[in-house]
Order: structure tokens, then C-alpha cells, then sequence
């Protein structure tokens, strides 16, 4: 049995705003990650470097502009969360002039994974908040 974790976050930005931090990657290396390949159309490449030994890679599914992205996602060179092993959902909601981010992140091994990923989505969607409403998040504490 797998395990899903769900994040949710408001942004102070439009939606179309928050989508471009999530498929431009000059965008998203502001929020998250050193190094990143993205091409944001189905069967398009996901490819992101956390660090000089973290790269997560993926093949998107789904992708509707300023409101929904879907990709498969894993880690290089680890066997318990692999390459297209899972499966991020994200949905872009209009609210109060700015947006509902909605992820859910399904297809984790277990509970210890899903809870090691559930740690990393809260800091990163802190720092897209941040970022996509137009501030500087700062270094990333979790990869320096």
C-alpha cells in the first residue's frame, strides 16, 4: 500500500503568477533547487536538482495553464522512491485575489517517506509563497 501527504497554501499572487514559479525554470531556482529542466506539457521532462546529489526527475501528465499540473516524480539513484515512482498533483485555486495552492503528492513507499516529504513540501511551498508574492525567501536552509 502506498501513502499520499496533501499540502495547502494560500499565495498573494494570481494564479498565472504562481504557475510560471512552477514550470519556468529560471522561476523556480528562486524558490527551490540548483538546477532545473522543465518542459511543462504532457509527456514533456521534470527534472530538478535539489543539490550537487539530489535530483528528482519525472515526465509531466497533465498540464492545464494557471490552473493544474501533474507529474511523475522520484529520486535519482534511490531505490525506495525512484524515477516516475509517484505521482504530484497540483491545482491552482482562485481565492481572495490570490491563490489556493492545493498538492497532493501520491505513490510514497511508506510512512517514513511520505512524513520525509511532507517535510520538505511544507518548507518549499513556505518559499514558493514567498517567492511568487514577490519577496526573496532567502538561502534554502534544507540544502545548504
Amino acid at each position: 500500500m502506498t501513502e499520499t501527504l496533501r499540502s495547502e497554501i494560500e499565495v498573494a499572487a494570481p494564479q498565472a503568477t504562481v504557475f510560471a514559479f512552477l514550470t519556468d525554470p529560471e522561476k523556480i531556482l528562486r524558490w527551490v533547487g540548483t538546477k532545473a529542466t522543465i518542459e511543462p506539457h504532457p509527456g514533456g521532462i521534470y527534472l530538478l536538482a535539489m543539490s550537487d546529489t539530489q535530483t528528482a526527475r519525472g515526465q509531466f501528465t497533465e498540464v492545464i495553464p494557471v490552473h493544474r499540473l501533474a507529474y511523475s516524480f522520484g529520486w535519482e539513484g534511490n531505490e525506495t522512491v525512484p524515477p516516475g515512482s509517484g505521482l504530484i498533483e497540483i491545482d491552482l485555486v482562485e481565492k481572495d485575489g490570490g491563490t489556493l495552492v492545493r498538492l497532493t503528492h501520491g505513490g510514497l513507499p511508506n510512512e517514513q517517506e511520505r512524513a520525509n516529504h511532507q517535510k520538505g513540501w511544507d518548507h518549499y511551498m513556505r518559499r514558493l509563497a514567498i517567492a511568487a508574492a514577490g519577496g526573496d525567501p532567502g538561502p534554502d536552509s534544507m540544502h545548504e
